[in-house]
């Protein structure tokens, strides 16, 4: 068995007090780091590069070509290959998109992907539908975290939840506890899925001064066990 730990958060676009960021990222030590609202745009390579040193991990795939989701591991995590996918552009709205990162701990392969979805209740349907499709053509254990724009009875949810483990589950239920916005958060719209093949063995919603400084919304933290 291995166990990784894997950290899904929307950074606000960096607008926010970084040096908060990366005391949370830091103290929360993932292995995996899925993130939306990373640097898309110019100078892209070294802003994300600057990211990952502040965070004290590497990259693993994402940036400009996954429309700012961007995929960070440790260095326990070896990333053997990198993918994206752009959904198609609604005009007037943001171009948005995911991204696939195929990793290796030890003799466990598994695939990390992430995104972040239309703030447009018309539109994210079909970048579900979309995504989910993608996620079905990996072969190995996958794990998906990002920020949904929705709650989870909401359609594009639903769909990218299908057949997945909400990580939030316990024993009692959901851990509704909301993820946006910090200030006074009141939606959970950040989430991490897991294959049934990964069995989760804790969640967590990092609320602390420094997350409520660092961003918009609070990060999600789920310790997970994959069968190697």
């Amino acid at each position: 068995m291995t166990k990784i730990r894997v950290l899904s958060y929307n950074l606000h676009g960096l607008k926010d007090d970084r040096r908060a960021l990366a005391s949370v990222v830091r103290e929360a030590a993932p292995d995996i780091a899925i993130l939306q609202e990373a640097p898309r745009r110019f100078r892209w390579r070294q802003k994300c590069a600057a990211l990952s040193r502040e965070l004290e991990l590497v990259i693993g795939g994402g940036g400009l070509p996954a429309l700012g989701n961007l995929i960070l591991t440790s260095l326990r995590v070896r990333a053997v290959e990198a993918w994206n996918v752009r959904y198609p552009l609604t005009p007037g709205r943001h171009m948005r998109g995911a991204a696939f990162v195929r990793c290796r701990v030890g003799r466990s392969t598994f695939v990390a992907a992430g995104s972040h979805l239309s703030t447009d209740s018309a539109e994210r349907p079909a970048q579900a539908e979309l995504l989910k499709a993608r996620m079905a053509e990996v072969a190995e254990p996958l794990v998906f975290a990002g920020d949904l724009n929705e709650n989870s009875g909401g359609a594009a949810w639903r769909m990218i939840a299908d057949g997945l483990t909400d990580a939030a589950t316990t024993p009692d239920g959901l851990d509704e506890r909301p993820t946006f916005p910090a200030t006074a958060a009141r939606e959970r719209l950040d989430v991490i899925f897991a294959d049934p093949r990964i069995t989760v063995l804790q969640y967590d919603v990092i609320d602390t001064p420094q997350s409520r400084a660092a961003s918009d919304h609070f990060p999600v933290i789920a310790d997970l066990e994959i069968d190697a």
